[in-house]
Order: C-alpha cells, then structure tokens, then sequence
C-alpha cells in the first residue's frame, strides 16, 4: 500500500538529534520516509545526519544526508541545488531547525538576539526564498514550519526571544500561505508544547533545577501539562506529516496546536 508522502521530495531541516533519542528533526525524518518520501536530511551536525539516514536505509526507504549550516544563504543554496540534483524536484519543506534560549530584553544581549534570530527565523527565510521558486515551477508544494506554543504566551519560564523568533515564524507563513496560494502552495505550521526530547535535556535543566538534572526537568514539565505529561517527537513529526500529505489539501495559513491542552491555561 502506497505511503501519505508516497514518491514525493522532502527537505527536513535539522535532520539530526542533538543527543540520544529522538528529536523532532528525526522522527520527522524517519516517518516521512516511512510515508514513502524521498527525505533530503539536513544538519549541521555530520554524524547526527548520516545516523538518521543510517535508520531509513536500514528501513528500506530513500534518503540523503547533506551537511549545512542553515544560517548561511550559499550553504542553503548549495542544499537545494544538492537535493534537485539528487531528485529533481522538492514537494515538501519542512523548517525545523530551532533553538531554546530562555531570557528577554531584560536578560540579553544583542549576540543572543542575533543567534536567536538567525538560528530561528532566518535560516526558515533562507530556506523558503530558494525552495519557493521550485514549488512556483511545480505549481505545488507543501511548507511545514516547527513554530512553539510560546506564541500563545507565558508557560512558566521567560522565553523572550525565543517567543519572539517563533511569533515571526507564524507571521511570516501566513503571508507566504496567502501570498503563494495561487500557486498551488501551501504553508502552515506546527506549534509544539512542552516535549520531551533531547534538545530538551541539553538546554534547559537548568532552568527548572540543576544542571544536567532530566529526571527532575521531566517531572516538572510533566506536571505543567493538562494529560499529565509532555509530549515527544513523535507527536510533532505525526502533526508534520499530516500537514505535508495531501489529507490537508484545503489546509493553509494556520497553526497545528501540538500541546496537550496547555494553550487553553493561557487565555
């Protein structure tokens, strides 16, 4: 039986996983190749990029890793070009590359609203401005953007700046979604809640305890949550495939809540 994604091209940024487990980037990875997709995997981290490509080719499905550093326009351009070569087409983008910083204006500084913002945003335009000209010849194609329920506001810890980039994000696809809707695309993104994955653990034990403490991190966050737990990547990367697939053809311009309810605690 033919796959949700069956032959179509995906670019999945942030591919890898920045420690052991599964990270959104990953899991996204490996489900669209398991939906049939022809996933060009993205990372800036060489071996977290081949270890995802490793799990699909063991799977029996089509991947290439492609080392890059999203921030940088000739490396985006260098990864488009890699990707058409490889397949001559590109269907599906999905942004994913992120960072969580804690911290706003008040804590800051400029060097950490720049890194922020390219890590964050930027490297979502660099993306979009040289894969929407291959969509606009194709007259289709489907852009998945990994923004944060932080948008909808306080969840307990300063995210400021991170709050900030993700709130861009959401602008930035809605415009492009009505923009380009004549053109047969579509855009949308996801807003994860509180997850449990190892982005998670490397950055922010400190912040609910002491540094390095997960299990402490876990039961905290778990406790924030409306079912009583966080979510993982696998709640993302489902939420991701479904925006890429055609079952969400009529969809654009709109946010996926990925949160167990915590948003509703915010109104």
């Amino acid at each position: 039986m033919a796959g949700r994604l069956q032959d179509k091209v995906a670019i999945v940024t942030g591919s890898g996983s920045v420690g052991p487990g599964w990270g959104n980037g990953k899991a996204m990875s490996v489900l669209f190749a398991r939906q049939g997709a022809r996933v060009v995997g993205v990372d800036i981290d060489a071996a977290a990029a081949a270890a995802t490509q490793d799990i699909i080719d063991g799977e029996g499905g089509q991947a290439i890793a492609v080392v890059a550093d999203v921030t940088s326009g000739a490396d985006v351009e260098r990864l488009v070009a890699t990707a058409l070569a490889a397949y001559g087409r590109i269907d599906i983008l999905v942004n994913n590359v992120g960072i969580a910083v804690v911290g706003g204006p008040a804590e800051l500084d400029e060097a950490a609203w720049e890194r922020v913002m390219a890590v964050n945003i930027k490297s979502a335009y660099l993306t979009c401005h040289h894969v929407l000209p291959v969509m606009i010849r194709q007259r289709a194609g489907a852009i998945v953007n990994n923004a944060s329920v932080a948008v909808r506001g306080w969840a307990g810890v300063n995210y400021g700046f991170y709050a900030a980039s993700k709130g861009a994000m959401v602008a930035m696809t809605r415009t492009m979604a009505i923009r380009h809707a004549p053109d047969g695309i579509r855009a949308n993104c996801v807003l994860p809640g509180l997850m449990n994955t190892p982005l998670v653990h490397a950055a922010l034990t400190r912040v609910y305890g002491e540094e390095g403490d997960i299990d402490n991190l876990i039961r905290k966050r778990d406790a924030q949550c409306p079912l009583g737990r966080m979510g993982d990547a696998w709640d993302t990367a489902y939420a991701a495939l479904f925006l890429a697939s055609d079952e969400a053809k009529y969809i654009t311009a709109t946010e996926l809540l990925v949160d167990g309810g915590l948003s509703a605690r915010f109104a």
